[in-house]
């Protein structure tokens, strides 16, 4: 008997040893990879992608530039190392991939010769550059950089000893924008263009003046010019959506303004025979969202028109084809990321709707594509159980090319993602979302329900794998994601409902979906928990001030006074002119029917708030406004702080973990 006894319990000990191994765990985080900045040779034969992955000594994403053989699958590294390699660009006469790299501890600009393998690092920049571009020729690269502007303090105060010690001078600010989220406390000067030689040297500068002169650059076909994108008017921090696309001439290094109305014009693109200019923009109403529309300008005739004027879907990456006569675009759709080709004149046509997510905390969609000379188009592919691998469409056929996260997650039991649309019970709007059931699940049972927001509010979820939402399913929930009213991919009508009007109907929507996820009858209705980030963290709270259904919550990173808020984000002037009708001090009334902290007076459900102590977006102020007022109602509450983090809490892994940690602990700790 004794002997039976011990062997049951070692079966047993076993069998959770391997349901622990089987499923997602917080330390499998370290093991995923994805893919993404895409470049195919002209031919098509091989594309060049960053592969990212996890280092567990550091705590940091790192990337390196690998290549993957179209014909064989075969992948190659073209560089490594325990650091960050992005952003590479292959020369027009495709013997060179310029990157950038922070490899001797900050971000340079290096270049592989692609037949020999040499390497070396043509600059010595100051600062980080950003978008660099090749020359027609090959010869030279054009980026953008920070250049600091030459300040003094106002005031210097006398009478100090030689040798003396007193405090640390004051910091004198005087800027609309003096800091951002990710960025801290920011100094003063603006981002100018800089011109470089391919073979190495010193970088020169193209622009000299108060303007933040960056963006996707893009020549004329003699090379004698580029075209740019900036916002240069003279109140251009009070209105910081207003850009234009510019000329710079390289001889001269005059600038001509191409375009001229009150909105965004932004990533320009020269037709690859030099007769047309594309751009995307759209007419600035100061609404919460609008349609970004395709233009292309005719260079000879200065005549622009829309090649989208009735596509109810917002214009993203755009990308000539190589004879000229129409452009390939990207765009959100259901929650999906969608490729589609323009014909300047003519019918759009779809080439794929799997481009796949470049993240994987959580499953926004987004994703990278590229073209060749032929037609054959690169994308990162979507799988909603694996992040993102490299895809190619040729003739019309898709083809996986690389599966990055088999060793990973080839053994695991993953979550099970299906798809779910219902009718808001406010006024019966088709409302999509997606159930993540857990491992093994089996319907007869009962299971604990997480409804889990996005944020925004204007951006959506889709079909994309989640490290997050998998991991919640792991420990046994059902979890429910959705896009309520205001998420965009579903047109301008869908995400202009909450213009003015957030939190309101919204509301409606996700609880009409967790009202759905109960009528299949396998969820435990004392068990309902609901947690976000951002926008996710302003629903929640709302939700708790609306409901009591809920056995807990948690508020990640959220704005609970819309009056403070407005006064201390980063991007003030934005959220102030097109979040709401006017200033706070001319509109208390909506700022506060729409604040989470207007409703504290009925929250009686446990809510724990969780944000990074250096979140410039949703300063964390907020998260402690929300916390004091909840612990004066004497609601049982809890803060996380996050060190050192910002808005994007999840840059460093470890914070992945830390936040999925505590909020499965409190929804444990609440549960009956």
């Amino acid at each position: 008997m004794k002997k039976l006894l011990t062997l049951s319990l070692v079966l047993g000990c076993s069998n959770l040893a391997y349901a622990e191994t089987n499923t997602l765990q917080l330390q499998d985080v370290f093991n995923l990879e994805y893919a993404n900045q895409i470049d195919i040779t002209e031919d098509g034969k091989t594309v060049y992608f960053v592969r990212n992955r996890m280092d567990i000594k550091t705590d940091r994403k790192v990337g390196n530039i690998w290549s993957v053989d179209y014909e064989t699958k075969q992948m190659q590294p073209l560089t490594s190392g325990v650091h960050m390699d992005y952003s590479p660009v292959l020369s027009p006469d495709g013997q060179r991939l310029a990157f950038i790299s922070t490899r001797d501890g900050s971000s340079q600009i290096y270049i592989k010769w692609l037949k020999t393998g040499a390497m070396a690092k043509i600059s010595n920049l100051t600062a980080s550059p950003r978008a660099i571009t090749w020359s027609p020729d090959s010869n030279q690269l054009i980026f953008s950089m920070f250049v600091p502007s030459a300040t003094s303090a106002p005031v210097s105060l006398p009478g100090k000893p030689k040798g003396a010690t007193w405090a640390e001078p004051a910091k004198f600010i005087d800027d609309v924008y003096y800091r951002s989220d990710g960025g801290g406390y920011t100094q003063k000067g603006f981002s100018q263009l800089f011109s470089i030689d391919a073979n190495g040297g010193n970088a020169k500068q193209l622009t000299h003046d108060e303007f933040d002169n960056a963006g996707d650059v893009s020549f004329s076909n003699d090379g004698k010019s580029f075209y740019f994108s900036a916002n240069r008017h003279t109140n251009n921090q009070l209105k910081p959506t207003n850009s234009e696309i510019y000329q710079l001439e390289l001889a001269t290094q005059n600038i001509t303004k191409v375009t001229d109305r009150n909105g965004p014009d932004e990533q320009p693109k020269v037709s690859p025979d030099g007769r047309y200019l594309a751009y995307t923009g759209y007419d600035d109403k100061r609404t919460n969202y609008e349609n970004a529309q395709l233009y292309i300008r005719d260079l000879k005739t200065g005549n622009t028109t829309s090649l989208t004027p009735d596509f109810d879907r917002s214009v993203g990456q755009i990308k000539w084809s190589a004879n000229s006569k129409g452009i390939y675009f990207s765009y959100a759709d259901k929650g999906q990321t969608a490729l589609a080709y323009q014909p300047r004149s003519g019918k759009r046509k779809i080439i794929t709707t799997k481009i796949g997510s470049v993240a994987f905390g959580r499953p926004y969609s987004g994703g990278d594509f590229d073209v060749s000379e032929d037609g054959e188009v690169a994308f990162t592919l979507a799988d909603i159980q694996r992040p993102a691998d490299i895809a190619t469409i040729k003739r019309g056929k898709a083809q996986r090319l690389t599966t990055l996260n088999a060793d990973a997650l080839g053994d695991k039991a993953l979550a099970k993602v299906e798809e779910i649309w219902i009718k808001s019970s406010h006024d019966e709007l088709p409302i999509q979302g997606w159930i993540a059931y857990p491992p093994e699940f089996d319907s007869s049972k009962k299971y604990p329900l997480i409804l889990e927001i996005h944020g925004g509010p204007v951006a959506n979820y889709g079909p994309h794998f989640s490290a997050e939402i998998q991991l919640f399913a792991a420990k046994g929930n059902v979890v429910l994601y959705m896009n309520p009213r205001g998420s965009d991919s579903y047109g301008k009508e869908f995400a202009q409902t909450i213009h003015h009007n957030y939190p309101s109907n919204d509301f409606d929507d996700l609880m009409t979906g967790v009202d759905a996820l109960i009528a299949k009858g396998f969820i435990d209705e004392s068990k309902l928990f609901v947690t976000g980030g951002s926008g996710g963290g302003v629903l929640t709270a709302w939700i708790v001030g609306h409901t009591d259904r809920f056995a807990a919550a948690v508020v990640a990173k959220p704005v609970i006074n819309w009056i403070s808020f407005v006064l201390t984000a980063d991007f003030y002037p934005f959220f102030a002119d097109y979040w709401f009708p006017g200033k706070p001090w001319d509109h208390i009334e909506h700022y506060m029917k729409r604040s989470p902290i207007s409703y504290v007076g009925n929250v009686k459900t446990p809510t724990m708030l969780l944000t990074g102590e250096s979140d410039y977006r949703t300063p964390i102020s907020e998260t402690e406004q929300f916390y004091q007022a909840l612990k004066l109602q004497g609601v049982d509450t809890a803060m996380v702080r996050i060190p050192n983090a910002s808005h994007g809490i999840t840059a460093r892994p470890s914070n992945l973990m830390t936040k999925v940690a505590y909020i499965q602990w409190w929804f444990d700790k609440h549960t009956k």
